[in-house]
């Protein structure tokens, strides 16, 4: 019988295990943070490769053979790969799971619809003002309150996700591994000391870029974009990474030519063609966005490696 592992109070077995906890992770940035929590102790496992798209991909045998093998699975959950609950299932049915999306305070947002979306006034301090209203204007808090497939899943791309995550990893793996709990949980703190200084650096390098107008090929930044202040415009494809149909195609031209789009984002999972099609206009600058770290090492610093390139794409091409 399969163990869910809720966050808040996880239920596992106090006994010290005789090895190190073997852990398989889904994607490269959720496999990042784990590394971070084990160094000095061990290496977790990665499912999806980098360069893969997660909303489908077609396991290896030594990715079944990993994820087999573990005795904790840390996942971003359902919501980005619903296709990953079956080979679970099978082959780690014993493990126990780590579903990130359920963490408690964990910051979550609505898929958009349509092909423009409303454009807010974010500023680098959302958070303070959402807590002295006692509200999030941008999220809400442990993931309950949305069915699931109305949940943007990439919440990854939200650094404070990424840091209450270290937290959670390192009390599964402490209460899976107590002889090194305390490694885990100063390994956490350490990341999460680093991510609110990258956090910190990146909104000051966003700032000036706040508020310019432009599209993305994939609607997958939303948590980054509310996170620092610049949000997209539009997006040829909706978050799941469906194919845009002519008619999609059409209508994101339109909204990029009426509102003056000063670049439109690609990303390496996809094929850059379609984005060619709206950069017709000389003006019209185009950029990468990657974001699962596809052409960065996999490892505990490829999280912040991630999103620093993120943040400086954004700034390069929406800068003046």
């Amino acid at each position: 019988m399969r163990r869910l592992l809720p966050v808040s109070f996880l239920l596992l077995s106090t006994a010290a295990w005789a090895d190190v906890p073997r852990v398989a992770t889904d994607i490269a940035p959720v496999h990042s943070l784990v590394a971070q929590v084990m160094a000095g102790v061990g290496t977790p496992d990665l499912t999806i490769p980098p360069g893969a798209s997660p909303h489908s991909y077609a396991m290896r045998p030594s990715e079944a053979r990993a994820l087999a093998g573990a005795d904790l699975v840390v996942w971003v959950g359902p919501s980005l790969t619903a296709w990953l609950g079956n080979p679970i299932d099978t082959l780690a049915g014993d493990a126990l799971r780590l579903e990130l999306e359920n963490a408690a305070g964990t910051v979550m947002l609505e898929n958009r619809t349509g092909v423009a979306f409303e454009v807010h006034d974010h500023t680098a301090n959302h958070d303070d003002d959402a807590e002295e209203e006692g509200r999030d204007d941008h999220a809400d808090h442990g993931g309950h309150d949305h069915p699931e497939d109305s949940i943007d899943p990439h919440l990854w791309l939200d650094p404070v996700n990424a840091s209450l995550w270290l937290g959670a990893i390192s009390v599964a793996l402490g209460q899976l591994d107590p002889e090194n709990a305390k490694i885990y949980a100063a390994n956490a703190a350490k990341g999460q000391g680093d991510m609110a200084k990258l956090q910190a650096r990146i909104q000051a390098q966003l700032e000036p870029v706040q508020r310019r107008p432009f599209a993305v090929f994939h609607d997958a930044y939303h948590y980054f974009e509310a996170r620092f202040g610049v949000e997209a415009s539009a997006a040829l494809l909706l978050s799941d990474g469906s194919a845009p149909s002519a008619a999609r195609l059409d209508e994101v031209r339109n909204v990029v030519q009426s509102i003056n789009a000063v670049c439109v984002f690609t990303e390496p999972q996809f094929n850059p063609g379609l984005v060619a099609a709206l950069a017709e206009e000389g003006s019209l600058k185009s950029a990468l966005l990657d974001p699962l770290g596809a052409a960065l090492t996999p490892g505990p610093a490829l999280y912040g490696e991630m999103i620093q390139e993120l943040a400086t794409s954004f700034a390069n091409c929406l800068i003046e």
